[in-house]
């Protein structure tokens, strides 16, 4: 039958993508505000049937995945949340630059400490002593 009515067959799909693309954008946006996630809210928000939406198994994994996660935890987008791989990268940031100030701090003592020394012993008079 599509072969007999090829411009159905291409208005079918293009229904079938803006039907994704709402969806898709739907989900970003209840996430985004953290709203409730839900095939209900999901099929209101995009326009759709839910029936429609079950049918679509990507949309189906990621609306699954967002409710599973209460809303007052998905204030943050979740492309933005905080993954066990970057705060890992983080620590060892934070562990690097608390070495680099730890070392500075020790060279800076050092240098006050001849410093001092220099001090004390020009006050002294050990000028004298060359």
């Amino acid at each position: 039958m599509a072969e007999e009515y090829p411009a159905l067959a291409r208005a079918a799909q293009a229904r079938h993508a803006a039907a994704l693309a709402r969806s898709a954008e739907a989900i970003r946006r209840l996430d985004s505000d953290g709203a409730d996630i839900s095939f209900v809210s999901v099929a209101r928000a995009a326009g759709v049937a839910r029936s429609w939406l079950y049918r679509q198994a990507e949309l189906r994994t990621q609306i699954e995945k967002l409710r599973a996660v209460p809303a007052r935890r998905r204030r943050v987008p979740a492309a933005q949340r905080v993954t066990g791989e970057s705060l890992s990268r983080q620590v060892e940031a934070l562990k690097l630059e608390a070495s680099r100030l730890r070392d500075e701090n020790r060279a800076l003592r050092d240098q006050l400490a001849r410093r001092l020394g220099s001090d004390r012993q020009s006050a002294v008079g050990g000028g004298h002593l060359r």
